[in-house]
């Protein structure tokens, strides 16, 4: 039976010293410890040492010669494992407990591996019995046989290939940006339903949309809207991508996967499935509890493509694009797939969403003039705009894209979450969680804080919120004379979990482009933002080094990912 070295390097010296402490006279005897004294070290193994300890096969109660110590329990339970030579079992004698650990087919793992070393401890032995003294040997260890190093693995690089989108100011990512540099605006009174009864009569509504060509017609009438943006954007995605049918057949279908998250999911199929049961359970929509999980949107995506990857949703509240944007990117960087569709999508303009989110006194009520109601920074901004859409991006181990000629629109370079342990609704008041989800971004990605000179903000037009983002931002990046900030969400409102996808689709084609989205309604900062900081109501022109895009949500949940233009190294 083998000892693991684990156990026997600590143990070493104390067990040749506690065999050595045996008078060579038979009929001297010392009196047994008690088990408190003997094994009051013990409490120094580690805890898997300590459970390998009684685990030692059966008692051997005539293991030394005087008897007394080696007969404890524990003890003899782990020296009987290790199987004494011939030797130990024609004597009894202290040199026969010697033996086992130096006899030629003993036990090499304390150290006794060589007849000059059996002599030298002989001799000492030997002199021990003659004046009756207790006597401690300490034993090296034996030296473990040297392995190779194995080489440095280099590190898998992910880059877009990609993108898709379904906003309130378009479905195809070129026009999509393209509006949001002329300012244009998504916000718009609600038309979906009647919002008398509520405070907050807008939104960043999709007033038309068709997934004709993308999803099948009988999919079509049965799924949330959730699902359908969600489709059309990952497929869009692939064809921005250059994944032609010809492609699809030579992919691994096994390292392809799908991770787009959703915050609420089906919550339009739910309400019907309820108003459904209030006549009978005989009405309600049998795809209803599927249709409504925030994971189908991906898994019916797959199921589209025959893509046997990873597959699974995150859902975190308004940073869920983020969180599965990265742990896409992980799968990637760590050899499990090569490509990954990853991103966001909700669709929660609906009477209990709309109503919900008034009762969280959350909303802007700025319904007389709809398009500039979002106003992030704005010193009278007075609540979010909900919007609704998805976004989708194609990520792709960089080599696998080279082979196949795909266009690479930018590098992921990585990101971080946190956790503000704070609040449900509320950030945290310093921007503590969000300052050291920043730091750790930079650091888990290598990137220095003077490269950062573009930042796509969370900046909802929250009271609280705009400000201690921005304030985390200045204290990470205030020494950047280039830094540039705006957001997004003042001409599209806040998508929710598609936020941060819409989000990140904007920052990738800010990168390629070179041009930043103004930031519409910043009339007035409030205290302590420089307006010089932020992109003003006109376009920007930067050449972007890395940027960043922030995502956070209810419940303190923290994200930040960056990106950056590709560059073959």
């Amino acid at each position: 039976m083998v000892v693991s070295s684990a156990v026997a390097s600590p143990l070493c010296t104390w067990f040749v010293a506690a065999c050595m402490s045996v008078s060579g006279d038979k009929n001297h005897h010392r009196p047994t410890p008690s088990p408190a004294a003997m094994f009051s070290s013990s409490k120094r193994l580690s805890r898997s040492a300590r459970r390998k300890l009684p685990a030692a096969v059966t008692e051997c109660n005539n293991f030394s010669g005087g008897g007394g110590l080696m007969s404890f329990g524990i003890m003899n339970n782990l020296m009987s494992s290790l199987e004494p030579c011939e030797e130990y079992y024609r004597s009894k004698s202290m040199s026969s407990c010697l033996s086992i650990f130096g006899c030629e087919n003993g036990f090499t793992i304390f150290g006794f591996n060589n007849s000059s070393s059996m002599n030298r401890i002989q001799k000492r032995m030997n002199r021990a019995a003659h004046t009756g003294k207790t006597t401690a040997i300490a034993v090296q260890p034996a030296k473990e046989g040297t392995t190779k190093k194995k080489p440095v693995a280099k590190k898998r690089r992910v880059v877009v290939t990609g993108l898709g989108v379904v906003s309130p100011v378009g479905h195809v990512a070129d026009v999509f940006y393209e509006n949001l540099l002329e300012g244009v605006s998504g916000i718009s009174e609600i038309e979906a339903f009647d919002c008398d009864q509520f405070p907050t009569k807008i939104a960043g509504e999709i007033k038309s949309f068709s997934a004709d060509g993308w999803v099948a017609p009988k999919l079509s009438k049965r799924a949330d809207k959730f699902m359908l943006y969600l489709l059309t954007a990952g497929k869009k995605a692939l064809e921005d991508g250059g994944v032609t049918e010809d492609v699809m057949k030579e992919l691994d279908i096994a390292k392809c996967g799908v991770l787009i998250g959703s915050a609420l999911g089906g919550m339009k199929v739910f309400q019907d499935g309820v108003e459904a049961l209030r006549v009978s359970y005989k009405k309600m929509n049998p795809f209803c509890v599927p249709f409504a999980t925030t994971n189908m949107g991906s898994a019916m995506l797959a199921m589209d493509l025959g893509w046997m990857g990873p597959n699974y949703s995150i859902s975190t509240a308004c940073a869920t694009s983020n969180f599965c944007i990265l742990n896409a990117a992980n799968h990637i960087i760590r050899g499990e797939t090569d490509m990954m569709l990853s991103g966001g999508s909700d669709s929660a303009i609906i009477p209990i969403g709309l109503g919900g989110f008034v009762a969280c006194n959350s909303l802007s009520q700025r319904n007389g003039d709809p398009t500039r109601a979002s106003r992030p920074w704005d010193v009278s901004r007075d609540g979010f705009v909900m919007g609704e859409g998805a976004g989708v991006l194609l990520l792709e181990e960089l080599e696998h894209a080279k082979a196949r000629g795909a266009k690479i629109y930018a590098e992921f370079l990585g990101g971080s979450f946190t956790c503000d342990a704070y609040h449900m609704t509320e950030p945290h008041p310093d921007g503590t969680g969000i300052a050291l989800c920043i730091e750790k971004a930079l650091a888990q990605s290598g990137v220095a804080r003077e490269d950062v000179n573009y930042i796509n903000a969370h900046a909802t037009s929250s009271q609280s919120g705009d400000l201690n983002e921005y304030e985390a931002i200045i204290r990470c990046f205030g020494d950047n004379s280039e830094l540039k900030i705006n957001s997004t969400k003042s001409m599209i409102g806040h998508l929710l979990g598609a936020a941060g996808a819409v989000e990140a689709v904007a920052t990738v084609k800010a990168i390629q482009t070179g041009w930043l989205h103004p930031n519409i309604n910043l009339e007035n900062p409030d205290v302590g933002v420089d307006k010089e900081v932020l992109v003003g109501a006109k376009k920007e022109q930067l050449n972007i080094k890395v940027a960043l895009s922030n995502s956070f949500g209810f419940g303190g949940h923290n994200s930040s990912i960056l990106f950056a233009p590709y560059k073959d190294q």
